[in-house]
């Protein structure tokens, strides 16, 4: 390989992902669901995906199964079961990290110490009422939000140059005519129009052969 195309991959920023976490708000805090969630926005997240549900103990149980057999493991399976929660998917760089330093230590009454700002300490009781959850690596972050959201897809998010390449491969072309015929037209809800116009012009929309044939058995 060239020197110069050497130094030039060496120069080159490293590409950024964008991860995923799961968080919880738990039955003592959920009253206090939207002043969180509008801490959590403000901090950089962007919530992908969000439910209320209230879960049985057996499906705590499950839920926290890396807990079982530990002393506290009863008491928290009984209290997280106790009422509604709020289980969100949380975006952003470093979201595993970021979530677990804004969420603040796991005892409200320290946290209160040391981490005034955190959420725990604004909005947490003790060592297990306390408001939040978070997932504390990347492999649990992935369990846990397979477990509240089955559907969902847990590979990162490409930004960056990554992100421009396939947009400007894929989107671009087509977003562009639509938008060039959206100007001339001037609909008036141009939103509403757009969606129309890509649903029709969608380059990969799949085609029926209506000229097929059924064989007979």
């Amino acid at each position: 390989m060239p020197q110069n195309d050497v130094e030039n991959r060496m120069m080159e920023p490293p590409q950024v992902y964008v991860e995923r976490t799961l968080a919880l708000i738990k039955p003592d805090a959920i009253d206090r669901a939207d002043e969180i969630e509008e801490i959590i926005l403000q901090s950089g997240f962007t919530i992908l995906q969000k439910r209320r549900v209230h879960l049985t103990p057996e499906q705590m149980s499950d839920f926290y199964a890396e807990h079982f057999g530990k002393m506290f493991f009863p008491s928290l399976v009984a209290y997280m079961s106790s009422g509604p929660i709020i289980a969100m998917v949380l975006a952003r760089e470093n979201a595993i990290g970021y979530w677990r330093e804004l969420c603040g230590p796991t005892n409200s009454m320290k946290a209160r110490e040391t981490h005034p700002d955190s959420i725990r300490a604004m909005y947490g009781i003790d060592d297990q009422q306390n408001a939040v959850h978070g997932s504390d690596g990347y492999h649990n972050s992935e369990r846990e939000i397979r477990f509240m959201f089955p559907d969902s897809v847990i590979e990162p998010i490409p930004v960056g140059q990554v992100a421009k390449d396939y947009l400007a491969k894929v989107v671009n072309p087509t977003l562009l005519k639509g938008l060039t015929e959206l100007c001339k037209q001037k609909p008036k809800d141009p939103v509403m129009w757009l969606s129309d116009w890509l649903l029709v012009n969608n380059p990969n929309k799949p085609t029926i052969n209506e000229g097929f044939t059924v064989e007979e058995p």
